[in-house]
């Protein structure tokens, strides 16, 4: 499988998916085939430049299938589609929860011969659907890849040169285990602390009080419920504890203001402030 020139079907060609292809086609002399079920979108992807040919029928060409699909529904996907694939096809996800879509998917690609290697990209947008696509989405971002064990060295050349070549900063090489726990710190718990913030009857007031606090800790609040329910979910154990911590230290903050004592809250902001230094 040479990494110049490959076939790339991505499955689900929404936000991730279209901005998948429109960075292929824009930095790279792969082919890719568009897989939706909405006949629209697919249109759309052609005439955007986002994917060459569109159509389950052209699996059997793919060296690379890319799940670009909600946990479920990409388990579902592969199960359907994974016999059209040709034996040695690399298969992967970019779903935001990893323990869960490696135990459906890893045992359905052994099956057929397939290598399943779980993937996340850590770009979005706060929209949806390809219309939202764009070439440059992946631009300095880390790819997240979980292979397992025995998975070949020339499948993660292959994975690792395609994210680099799509413009990632760099590519993170962890366990499905490791990476549900850290994305319940970076990325979950920062949405439920946004859906959670702009509950406050001041939200819809804001206009005129606000700047760069407001923006910057709502901005993720304008979820896609269904979605990120189905991550959440799937994720409970670590989220719940990343949840536990949060209220731990926001009480602490909170009594401590609410008696007046300036010796706790100081402690309290200036471990939050060294913490957040020796982080960067």
């Amino acid at each position: 499988m040479d990494n110049k020139r490959l076939t790339i079907a991505i499955a689900g060609m929404g936000l991730i998916g279209g901005s998948l292809g429109l960075a292929i086609k824009t930095c790279t002399r792969h082919t890719v085939i568009g897989i939706d079920i909405d006949e629209g979108v697919l249109r759309t992807a052609l005439d955007c430049g986002a994917a060459d040919k569109t159509g389950a029928e052209h699996l059997p060409e793919a060296d690379l299938l890319i799940l670009a699909l909600a946990p479920g529904i990409a388990a579902g996907f592969l199960r359907q589609y994974a016999e059209r694939l040709r034996t040695g096809a690399v298969v992967t996800d970019v779903c935001g929860v990893k323990r869960a879509v490696t135990l459906e998917c890893e045992p359905v690609c052994r099956r057929h011969g397939l290598h399943f290697v779980g993937g996340h990209p850590m770009a979005g947008r706060e929209c949806s659907g390809i219309e939202n696509a764009v070439a440059d989405l992946f631009e300095g971002a880390y790819y997240i890849f979980t292979p397992a064990e025995d998975t070949p060295d020339g499948v993660m050349k292959i994975l690792k040169g395609l994210a680099m070549d799509i413009g990632c900063a760099d590519v993170t090489i962890t366990t499905p285990e490791k990476h549900d726990r850290m994305i319940a710190f970076t990325s979950q718990l920062p949405h439920v602390l946004a859906g959670a913030y702009v509950k406050s009857p001041r939200c819809p007031g804001h206009k005129g009080f606000s700047a760069g606090s407001y923006r910057d800790v709502s901005r993720v609040a304008t979820v896609d419920e269904k979605l990120w329910t189905e991550l959440f979910f799937l994720n409970r154990d670590n989220l719940c504890d990343e949840i536990d911590t949060l209220i731990e230290n926001l009480r602490e903050c909170r009594d401590a203001i609410y008696s007046g004592d300036a010796a706790i809250l100081q402690r309290v902001l200036r471990e939050g402030r060294l913490r957040k230094e020796r982080a960067e």
